[in-house]
């Protein structure tokens, strides 16, 4: 039951307030609620404010800068991640959700990371690794005259002491891990999460190379690295390889992919390293020690009487941009390393949630060419607006540290870069004009936008999730007296009863798949603007995550959903589209392809057969919570209640998942 004294007169949901009470208000010794989330957003916005006193600034200036940061996160119009929300002005002083450490080929190395990782899940986030750089299984270890055991094994070590460390005392942590596909032990990875109980601690993508693509273009062979040496270890069938990595992700939706080529080849700082691996949801590419800012626009509250309201966006990103360089500012990072690499590339991410919300104000199709188009238009504008404002901070307080030999130093890099690409919001002369001020005054951040999957920030701001459409329109729930509650989508609820066709029946009706497509009494035209994750065809899913990351200096964060009957076949020509449309990695899910899935929106039996299997899954998926009391929160898509771990998570009924 909501607790009445952490109410306050913002405009949140009743499900924001349940969220914020769970996971973010302080609360004392007994558990009770100490602040409002109102109390909670402008501790927040003194924090952070409170970063320009390292830049010289006047107190006067920075409660003005508070009242700028808090008037963006109370109008919902910007959220940072949930680090910061729940961190921001309290002891643990950690804003980050997460990071990558190296894994070195030595003893010492691996197990120094271990410490490494279980400090920073102490602090409460996440990390990736590439484990590229160990040695093939049975190599010889010449100090011992054994042999290696191999990556997949040194990665039930991290899974165990993950398993052993809760974050922040109460969760544990999430874990990203990578392989290149030309490591010697590249199928035993891909097999390592066929077992469902197996590494439940981790995420797992394939490192694909685009020597494995055209050699898999080409039907040919493809060489394998031994990363001891560098020497080519043997060669395999590039399609073999695929469809294992293929068969793997129809399955359970493991192991992912990303492209690792394409990564590095937008990486800012080539000369101080080469990118390997991303954080636990792979969105953000990182070098060894970096760690990820993030923060996102509400685009659905940037619509105003039928169309954007370009000045808003503006205005939001820049506050947001300033935001985001100030946590870096204020920040309590968990290892000496992570402090000294975060200072240097000062690398931050704005992202966006509402997308869905957004299109469907707009009167526009998520699966059509309007849709794409507008969706390579705001992420222009964005990019644009946020690297106007970085440039902006590097006159106030100077170009981050690795600037040289950045590929911000080539002439002409963003016109370079966008030429000919125009969505229609920015012109190459304004990108060349960009370029001009950067060679004059540098720009202050090495990254400054990335989309992730927001989660319970999206929950905060009643914002549908990141750029996904949404899993339902109309939701039905039991409540504690029996009775059936619907839950509709506010936009459609509008439009349907501004449109004469809105009856507790036909909601009901709904319900049951909680799309309209194939629902008797829908009009047409509402069928093609309200379209569900299962109504968008995987072309459109790809096509989609292609528009936003064009203009996305780090990832997008995006679920392709399958439904239940999709063939290998399929999800193999999403993973080709996705290479051909210049992703940097690609996430699928068929639905039902998990272990213990719970309900389904059509089918009853299901869910009570799959809530009396529930317990197996909630040991791994604990929320943070200053009590320690484990909590349950709302999946932002499709409205299963879940469990959630370093505030990432994956909704095993939709498939979809997010870091908050």
């Amino acid at each position: 039951m909501t607790d009445t004294t952490c109410m306050d007169k913002l405009d949140l949901s009743e499900n924001a307030v349940k969220v914020l009470e769970k996971r973010y208000l302080k609360r004392d010794k007994e558990g009770k609620c100490i602040e409002t989330p109102a109390d909670m957003f402008r501790r927040v916005a003194d924090t952070i404010a409170s970063g320009d006193l390292k830049f010289g600034k006047s107190q006067a200036d920075i409660d003005k800068l508070s009242d700028r940061f808090y008037e963006a996160i109370t109008n919902r119009y910007f959220m940072p991640n949930s680090p910061t929300l729940m961190n921001a002005g309290r002891e643990l002083g950690q804003l980050a959700a997460c990071f990558v450490l190296p894994v070195e080929d030595s003893l010492e190395g691996i197990f120094e990371t271990v410490k490494n990782t279980a400090l920073i899940h102490k602090s409460g986030g996440g990390t990736g690794f590439s484990f590229s750089r160990l040695r093939p299984k049975n190599s010889v270890v010449r100090s011992t005259m054994g042999v290696s055991s191999g990556p997949v094994s040194f990665m039930e070590v991290f899974n165990a002491a993950t398993e052993a460390v809760k974050q922040g005392g109460t969760r544990r942590g999430a874990n990203m891990g990578i392989l290149r596909v030309d490591h010697p032990d590249i199928l035993d990875f891909i097999e390592c999460k066929s077992d469902n109980n197996k590494l439940n601690n981790f995420n797992i993508s394939v490192a694909i190379t685009d020597k494995f693509m055209e050699a898999l273009k080409n039907g040919t062979d493809y060489e394998l690295i031994n990363p001891q040496n560098n020497t080519v270890a043997g060669k395999m069938s590039a399609k073999k390889v695929f469809d294992m990595i293929v068969d793997g992700a129809w399955r359970n939706g493991e192991p992912g992919i990303i492209f690792i080529d394409k990564m590095n080849s937008d990486n800012p700082t080539p000369l101080i390293g080469e990118i390997e691996s991303t954080n636990p949801c792979g969105e953000v590419p990182l070098l060894a020690y970096e760690a990820c800012n993030l923060g996102s626009i509400n685009l659905g509250r940037m619509v105003e009487n039928g169309s954007i309201n370009w000045d808003l966006l503006a205005k939001t990103t820049r506050t947001a941009i300033r935001f985001l360089d100030n946590v870096i500012a204020v920040n309590n990072y968990p290892l000496p390393q992570i402090s000294e690499m975060v200072q240097n590339n000062r690398k931050i991410g704005l992202g966006v949630m509402g997308w869905a919300d957004m299109l469907m104000k707009l009167g526009i199709s998520y699966a059509s060419e309007e849709g794409t188009k507008l969706a390579g238009q705001v992420m222009e504008f964005i990019d644009y607006e946020s690297k106007c404002e970085s440039i902006e901070l590097s006159k106030e307080r100077g170009r981050f540290n690795n600037f040289k030999g950045s590929v911000y130093e080539r002439p002409d890099y963003l016109y370079n870069k966008y030429k000919g690409k125009s969505a229609g919001k920015i012109s190459d002369e304004q990108w060349k004009e960009l370029d001009a001020e950067i060679a004059k005054y540098g720009i202050r951040n090495a990254t400054t936008t990335c989309i992730a999957p927001t989660g319970t920030i999206s929950m905060i701001a009643s914002a549908s999730g990141g750029v996904e459409p949404l899993f339902g329109l109309v939701f039905s729930r039991l409540i504690m007296d029996g009775t059936e509650m619907l839950e509709v989508n506010p936009i459609f609820k509008d439009y349907a009863v501004e449109h004469g066709f809105y009856s507790e029946d036909l909601m009901k009706e709904i319900a049951k798949t909680g799309s309209v497509a194939h629902v008797n009494g829908v009009p047409a035209d509402a069928k093609r603007i309200f379209v569900t994750a299962h109504d968008v065809s995987p072309y459109w899913h790809v096509k989609m995550q292609a528009a936003f990351q064009l203009h996305t200096d780090n990832a997008v964060s995006k679920t392709v959903n399958f439904e239940e009957n999709a063939t290998r076949k399929d999800i193999e020509e999403a993973y080709i589209l996705a290479y051909e449309n210049n992703l940097k990695g690609i996430t699928v899910y068929r639905n039902n392809s998990r272990q213990f899935q719970p309900m389904n929106l059509d089918d009853k039996k299901k869910s009570e057969e799959a809530k009396a299997e529930e317990p197996a899954i909630e040991e791994t998926k604990e929320e943070y919570n200053p009590t320690g009391e484990i909590k349950t929160v709302k999946c932002p898509e499709c409205g299963n209640e879940i469990q959630m771990a370093e505030g990432c998570f994956i909704c095993l009924k939709c498939g979809y998942s997010g870091c908050s």
